[in-house]
C-alpha cells in the first residue's frame, strides 16, 4: 500500500444479507451490498493499516482491533476499492459526505469522534465507490 498517512475510505462488497457482531457495539442486520468505511492512518504505520484490513478479509489475520474488523472477517465480504487522501485528516468530513448520500450504520467507526457513524450502506457497490472518490476529492479541496 501507500507508504505515509493519512483518511482512507475502504469500498466493502458484502455478498449476502447476514448478522455481524461489531464487538462491543453489538449487532447490526446488514444487506447484501457494498459498505464504505473510512479511517484515519496517522501515526505507527499510516497507510499500512490499509494492508492490514485486506488481510483481515483474504483470511491471512483474524486479530480484530476496530469495529470494521468485524465486517472484513466475515466469509461474504472482500475489499472492493480503497480510497485514500495523503496527509490530511478529513476523515470526519468524508464520512459525514458519505453519510448524507447513504444509508448510516449508526454506531460503528467513530468511537473517537463526535460522528454518529463511519460506516455506510448503498445497494449498488459501483455507485458508492463513485460517491466515495467524490467525498475525497471534495474533502481534498475543501469544498
Amino acid at each position: 500500500m501507500t507508504d505515509g498517512e493519512g483518511t482512507y475510505t475502504l469500498g466493502i462488497v458484502l455478498e449476502t444479507e447476514t448478522t455481524v457482531t461489531f464487538g462491543a457495539a453489538g449487532e447490526r442486520d446488514l444487506q447484501a451490498g457494498g459498505y464504505a468505511y473510512t479511517g484515519s492512518a496517522f501515526g505507527a504505520g499510516g497507510f499500512s493499516r490499509i494492508d492490514r484490513h485486506r488481510e483481515l478479509a483474504a483470511g491471512e489475520r483474524e486479530t480484530r482491533h476496530w469495529h470494521v474488523d468485524y465486517l472484513l472477517c466475515h466469509p461474504e465480504s472482500h475489499v472492493e476499492a480503497v480510497v485514500t487522501t495523503a496527509g490530511q485528516d478529513v476523515e470526519c468530513t468524508v464520512a459525514s459526505t458519505l453519510t448524507a448520500e447513504t444509508t448510516p450504520i449508526d454506531g460503528i467507526g467513530a468511537s473517537d469522534c463526535g460522528c454518529d457513524t463511519h460506516l455506510v450502506y448503498a445497494p449498488d457497490v459501483a455507485a458508492l465507490v463513485d460517491v466515495i472518490e467524490r467525498a475525497h476529492r471534495q474533502a481534498r479541496s475543501g469544498e
